[in-house]
């Protein structure tokens, strides 16, 4: 078959950089081609290429055809025909991607309007039907983005993106904000999307169970080079390179514990609550008659959708919220009736590990000064103890005294989720706060960034509440799980009980959303119907 976009040589050249060297792709009309590999590999500087989106610092040469149609060398309102009308983009964060001053009809009215949708009535009949297509009731064209989740954003987004009837869609990340019902509901969507419009999608993920689910072939980039492009169910049975072996080796997978569940030991919990009631404006049971506990040394998991009360449990660990109804310990201590003092020393015994490292460290300050920084507002040993004790925990984290003197910029993101722990442990908490820290990791890092935390678990025997939607990462780390859902706690046991052989009906179906990374066992798992419960994606 004819290749409806075909890449040819392509370099892409920064300042003091190479990101793209010679690469060559080829996507069929009505195929997903899914690019895979770590972060810098080169796949989002591709896209961008394609789309004639690069900064003016980037040195573009090859060739990039379109349907017969040479697209480097076209000038920008020669590209603006092209962009929405032929190639369409997707990106990996719906909320970025929406004005937030803006009805999400009008915002989808002006991409009509941009290429040609004069009328007015047409330009809102074509709204309707867009976000009828994508799962959205057209009456709520007249709402703001803050007023949908995220699942239902990123519809929103792919309702924007197909407007215009574009062959081809680059989707860059589109499932990795997302929970794993509402994943699986996306995915769902761009697959009945790619069978009635015949499109070719360009798939760049770092998800292999996403790849598995959804792609037709694979390409596999390292270092700006495409190392190997094979069929799907080849590339996992027997991918021909051994950076696509390591990758596929690095994807966790429910049920596959590394080491064994320890014993709970007998004394008081680091942390607990007993019928905890939090709400918020609008929102009156955030959390919902909760009790639960973490044990010293223990690992405890908190999975579910956005929504369901995970980092709202957080804050009421931190003592930055507090319950309406119940009781909330923290090393013993009821948070109720702290004074600010009192709880500014329990915080002291607790560190906090983000999502995000690169918004949680301070862009000003070198890697050693963030990793002082906990040292020094606590004012623990001299300055020069303070030094040398952020110079062991980045021995601790596997980085050197020269990524020390970096700034946050210049390292890379598993490296500045290693910073982000070490900063987190600089004041050997007894309790760890983890929020998604892995999930914006791609396989292979996320994979380093687990063996450390376990190690580290190990070896300072701190608790921790392991916060994520990824039930294959939690199953790594985790010696109890908790689901939670809209506000309650649905589920609580070992970590192996409830991955395995779950009792509640809703952990089935989240288990049932997590895509295989295996595609004869997901294209099985597929035939058999969608999870039976619905979420509101």
């Amino acid at each position: 078959m004819t290749a409806l976009l075909q890449i040819k040589g392509l370099n892409v050249r920064f300042p003091g950089v190479r990101a793209v060297r010679d690469l060559a792709l080829e996507l069929r009309r009505d195929e997903v081609l899914a690019v895979v590999g770590e972060s810098g590999s080169g796949k989002s500087v591709t896209a961008l290429a394609v789309l004639g989106l690069l900064p003016a610092t980037a040195a573009v040469s090859g060739s990039i055809v379109l349907d017969g149609r040479e697209l480097l060398g076209l000038d920008e309102e020669e590209l603006r025909r092209v962009r929405g009308a032929r190639i369409a983009l997707v990106f990996q964060e719906p909320s970025t991607a929406l004005n937030p001053v803006e009805r999400v009809g009008w915002q989808i009215g002006e991409v009509l309007r941009a290429h040609g949708t004069a009328s007015r009535r047409e330009r809102r009949r074509r709204v309707a039907d867009l976000l009828a297509q994508v799962g959205i009731p057209p009456e709520r064209a007249r709402d703001y983005p803050h007023q949908f989740s995220g699942g239902q954003k990123q519809r929103i987004v792919l309702a924007l993106a197909l407007a215009a009837g574009p062959d081809v869609l680059i989707a860059d990340e589109p499932t990795t904000a997302l929970d794993v019902t509402v994943q699986a509901e996306i995915l769902d969507l761009l697959r009945e999307l790619r069978r009635e419009r015949e499109l070719a999608v360009l798939l760049i993920t770092h998800n292999m169970g996403v790849v598995a689910d959804l792609a037709d072939r694979v390409a596999v980039m390292r270092s700006g080079s495409v190392l190997e492009t094979q069929d799907v169910h080849r590339l996992f049975a027997a991918p021909s390179t051994p950076y696509a072996r390591e990758l596929l080796a690095s994807v966790p997978r429910l049920g596959n514990r590394e080491r064994p569940a320890r014993p709970v030991q007998e004394s008081a919990p680091a942390f607990a609550v007993t019928d905890v009631v939090v709400g918020y404006p609008g929102h009156p049971a955030a959390l919902d008659q909760i009790t639960l506990s973490v044990a010293p040394g223990e690992v405890l998991g908190i999975v579910g959708e956005s929504g369901s009360g995970k980092t709202t449990l957080g804050r009421v660990a931190t003592g930055r919220l507090r319950p309406s109804a119940g009781t909330a310990r923290l090393f013993g201590a009821d948070l109720a009736g702290l004074r600010r003092s009192d709880l500014r020393g329990l915080r002291k015994r607790i560190g906090i590990v983000h999502q995000d490292p690169a918004a949680s460290l301070d862009p000003r300050r070198t890697v050693l000064e963030s990793i002082r920084e906990p040292l020094d507002i606590h004012r623990v040993g001299t300055p020069a103890e303070r030094v040398a004790r952020a110079e062991e925990l980045l021995e601790q984290v596997a980085l050197t005294r020269e990524h020390g003197a970096r700034l946050p910029r210049e390292l890379s993101g598993g490296q500045r989720q290693r910073v982000a722990l070490a900063r987190a442990l600089a004041l050997e908490p007894d309790l760890l706060l983890a929020d998604e820290p892995t999930s914006a990791l791609d396989v292979s890092v996320q994979a380093a960034v687990l063996e450390l935390f376990a190690d580290l678990q190990r070896r300072h025997g701190f608790a921790c509440l392991f916060i994520s939607h990824d039930l294959a990462v939690v199953s790594q780390v985790a010696d109890r799980v908790a689901v939670f859902r809209s506000g309650r706690l649905v589920e609580l046991g070992p970590a192996a009980r409830v991955l395995t052989r779950p009792s509640s009906p809703y952990t089935r179906t989240l288990l049932a959303s997590v895509p295989l990374p295996d595609p004869e066992a997901q294209r099985v798992r597929r035939s058999l119907g969608p999870p039976t419960l619905k979420t509101s994606a």
